[in-house]
């Protein structure tokens, strides 16, 4: 008697299904056998009917209010170095198809395991791996300096679109200073060094320096730095941590800056050497951020400097000193809040005896008084340890204790976690096992996402979800939320995911509703709208 009662609520079921399949065939009518739906669609075919009251009747439940899960939000950064083919393109002689199965490869594996952003190198040495008119091609992209990819294509246009399809933030990365590396191939008359022979310096080491005393450099390096905000769809733009050369780079022997320096004191300037030449570097990085955010409010700035600031801050931590030898205030940057997010390369392990990871972190957190993200870089490649990636999998938990709701870090590089195969399964079966969104930019001012539209139908044993982002706003990411038996369950989406079927049954557990909320471009969430399911 039991077997036969089911048989006949499921052929009720079925017939119940049909029934409504039928009366609603012009909105459920989808050729794509992905079964991707979209808001335009279902209006389009709601107004083609005779019979529009039935059909809202039938495939809209009432919105109602909620108390939605927090979204879970980490930064999860990773960088890809073009210096010297160090990470992409792998070799400067691919052909533009093999330089784009790299980078294809790269991001669904980033995807795939959860990170949610690329910091991209694009001007490794003033040079362009995108179309410029201020700088030539790179050297690390063709083989030779200004010579175009071919068939010609711009590459960081390819990363942005090709990032974003995936929900992934895409870092602009420049070397505002280095001229011509010495893997850079040799000087041409197309190469800046050449070009800006007047502003720049040769070092020892082969490379060359833009001398950042000098107005013209500040100039130029401003003006490519406004070209990309400007043309590109960008996320961020991120400064590492060359500013000065390291001395190594002069084998020792002072920056030889000597014209720019002779100028100054003749113009009457009383600071000392050092002092003026971090007073270059700072005025330069409040510049670039104001000149940023003056071009577009919602691309951010970020620096990723050496990880000890001087030796001796806090007690205990000894090695190179930032502020004496790049030049590079980095402390006054964030203090002053010149920077969205601050990613020291603290590179070495937590149990480091003369730059305890935890400790560095922790001084960084207490000199953070403007608040901005702190999210530091991690030694994927190299970290010294026996067992790397479970050394760097507690530094990211270590990281979430120390920075909280804010939490975030960055991965140098790609490479390390490509070349150890411990360290992705380590991230992912750990700290990355779930989607995270990036933090917001609270001191970043925006529009306002206006709230969706969800419109959702029974399909049987499905409830069809469709949205769109049709005049909403500035759209990057969706969150669906599907509800068990009171339990809310949560899913990060990109942009162009505007349909979800979602199952009525899940684990013996019933589905009672759906939610939708809108992610912008700096994490902000719009109003949710929420439906019940009968």
């Amino acid at each position: 008697m039991k077997i036969k009662k089911t048989k006949i609520l499921y052929t009720f079921t079925i017939l119940s299904a049909i029934n409504i399949s039928c009366a609603t065939s012009k909105i459920s009518d989808n050729k794509n056998p992905e079964k991707k739906y979209s808001y335009e669609q279902n209006e389009r075919n709601i107004a083609d009917s005779s019979n529009i009251s039935k059909i809202k009747k039938n495939t809209e439940k009432e919105d109602f209010k909620v108390n939605l899960p927090a979204i879970k939000r980490e930064f999860r950064g990773v960088w890809v170095a073009s210096v010297a083919n160090i990470n992409w393109p792998s070799r400067n002689n691919l052909s533009v198809e093999q330089q784009k199965t790299e980078a294809i490869n790269m991001l669904n594996m980033l995807q795939e395991n959860n990170f949610n952003a690329v910091i991209f190198q694009v001007r490794p040495s003033a040079d362009a791996l995108y179309t410029s008119e201020l700088e030539p091609w790179s050297y690390f992209l063709t083989g030779k300096t200004g010579q175009p990819p071919y068939p010609n294509y711009d590459p960081l246009q390819f990363w942005i679109e090709e990032a974003h399809k995936r929900g992934m933030e895409l870092h602009v990365w420049l070397n505002p200073y280095r001229a011509h590396h010495s893997n850079g191939g040799a000087l041409t008359s197309l190469s800046m060094a050449n070009k800006l022979s007047d502003i720049t310096i040769k070092l020892k080491n082969g490379m060359y320096w833009f001398d950042p005393a000098d107005p013209r450099t500040q100039g130029h390096v401003s003006n490519v730095v406004k070209d990309i905000v400007k043309r590109y769809d960008i996320d961020a733009v991120h400064f590492d941590d060359y500013f000065y050369p390291y001395a190594t780079y002069n084998r020792g022997v002072d920056f030889p800056d000597h014209k720019t320096w002779a100028a100054y004191q003749s113009s009457g300037g009383t600071l000392s050497r050092a002092d003026w030449r971090r007073d270059n570097v700072n005025k330069f990085v409040e510049r670039i951020y104001k000149e940023i955010h003056a071009e577009k409010n919602y691309v951010k700035f970020g620096i990723s400097p050496f990880g000890i600031w001087k030796p001796g801050y806090p007690a205990g931590i000894v090695g190179s000193s930032q502020y004496d030898e790049l030049f590079a205030d980095a402390k006054l940057w964030l203090n002053k809040g010149w920077v969205d997010y601050f990613s020291p390369q603290l590179y070495w392990p937590i149990d480091s005896k003369g730059q305890g990871f935890a400790s560095l972190l922790n001084w960084w957190k207490s000199e953070n008084t403007m608040n901005r993200h702190l999210w530091p870089g991690l030694n994927t490649v190299e970290v010294k340890s026996s067992d790397r990636a479970t050394e760097i999998k507690n530094q990211v938990e270590l990281s979430r204790e120390i920075l909280g709701n804010d939490a975030g870090e960055v991965h140098w590089s790609v490479s390390g976690l490509t070349k150890n195969a411990n360290m992705l399964p380590a991230l992912k079966n750990g700290p990355y096992k779930d989607k995270a969104l990036i933090p917001k930019s609270p001191w970043i001012k925006t529009s306002s996402l206006k709230k969706p539209e969800l419109f959702i139908k029974d399909d049987g044993f499905f409830i069809q979800a469709n949205w769109s982002s049709k005049n909403i706003g500035n759209v990057f990411q969706w969150v669906l939320f599907s509800q068990y038996n009171g339990v809310w369950e949560t899913e990060i989406l990109t942009l162009d995911q505007l349909s979800r079927q979602i199952p009525k049954m899940k684990s013996e557990k019933e589905l009672q509703a759906v939610a939708i909320v809108a992610i912008d471009r700096l994490g902000n969430e719009s109003d949710y709208i929420a439906k019940k399911v009968k």
